[in-house]
């Protein structure tokens, strides 16, 4: 019996860490999808709009599961979830698309990563939770990873360097604001849904949103392709399958496997779109995953779900 159960929860690891890996995976096509996209016509704005109002209708179907959670939502919920919302969603979006646009994918999901550092910083301040040394010594690893990335570029692409730094910034939000909003209290998915429909629905009264899908409509089917992967291959499935992996998975170490991410996009970038960086660029790419890689071993944190998120979702 006590073999069985063995065996059972190896399956279930394996499991676990394929979903995890496919997740990651399916997070790094983000930039891809977006520079097809851009080539197709569409500003960093205009992405950023087909991401999330399309992830929006998908998750929908989510509504009448999380309903009897909603509406237990007091209004100081919904004042931190709207603030995590259109800071860590369409904020994060919008810097990240536009720094794939000006630097690359490779390069911007390496930026992206920068994330556990700002929480290390808005933890401090707005939760009080303390710096360790060797969070603070991985930290200027990140900031020296950075600094690399940036040698030998132009202007333009200095621009790109400080949008990358500001999606970090702005994804770090996400984690520390839920947190704020929520303590604890809800399940994640509950967190995922609301922090999309809230932009969607601010998006929505835009009339740029439906010059955007007008747009879309008038081209060909595989430009609509590029705009479902980006909002279902690259928004809501690698969620569905985070989540789904959390039950099979500590939290530490499924954080670990989220550096498939980044190297996917670098990956992608090198081989579809001929994005190749400088070897001292390349250092500083592996600076910044390496100092997000040891942050989640040590802490359990990742850039993609933050920490107040990952453990064990609620049944609902």
């Amino acid at each position: 019996m006590a073999h069985t159960d063995s065996a059972m929860t190896t399956r279930q690891s394996w499991i676990g860490t394929i979903q995890i890996i496919s997740a990651a995976v399916c997070w790094g096509t983000l930039g891809i999808f977006s520079t097809y996209l851009n080539q197709s016509g569409f500003s960093g704005w205009q992405i950023t709009i087909l991401r999330i109002v399309s992830a929006a209708f998908l998750v929908l179907a989510m509504l009448p599961t999380l309903w009897p959670h909603l509406i237990k939502l007091r209004p100081k919920q919904w004042l931190g979830l709207t603030l995590q919302s259109l800071i860590g969603v369409l904020g994060m979006s919008l810097c990240y698309f536009f720094a794939v646009i000006y630097v690359g994918a490779g390069p911007a999901v390496a930026l992206l990563y920068t994330a556990p550092v700002f929480s290390l910083l808005f933890s401090a301040v707005l939760l009080d939770e303390p710096i360790t040394r060797l969070s603070a010594l991985l930290a200027l690893m990140a900031v020296f990873g950075v600094g690399l990335t940036m040698l030998g570029d132009e202007a333009k692409v200095n621009w790109g360097i400080a949008l990358g730094l500001l999606s970090g910034v702005c994804y770090s939000l996400y984690g520390v604001l839920g947190k704020r909003a929520m303590h604890y209290a809800h399940p994640a998915p509950l967190v995922f849904f609301t922090s999309i429909i809230i932009s969607a629905g601010v998006l929505l009264l835009l009339p740029e949103t439906y010059r955007t899908y007008g747009q879309l409509f008038a081209l060909p089917l595989a430009t609509w392709g590029y705009a479902l992967g980006l909002s279902l291959i690259g928004t809501v499935v690698p969620f569905a399958l985070y989540m789904k992996a959390l039950e099979k998975l500590p939290a530490t170490r499924a954080s670990v496997f989220t550096i498939f991410e980044p190297l996917t996009a670098i990956a992608l970038a090198l081989l579809l779109l001929h994005q190749a960086l400088s070897w001292i660029q390349y250092v500083g790419v592996v600076l910044i995953l390496l100092a997000a890689l040891l942050n989640a071993m040590l802490n359990g944190t990742t850039t993609r779900v933050p920490r107040w998120l990952r453990r064990r979702p609620k049944p609902f």
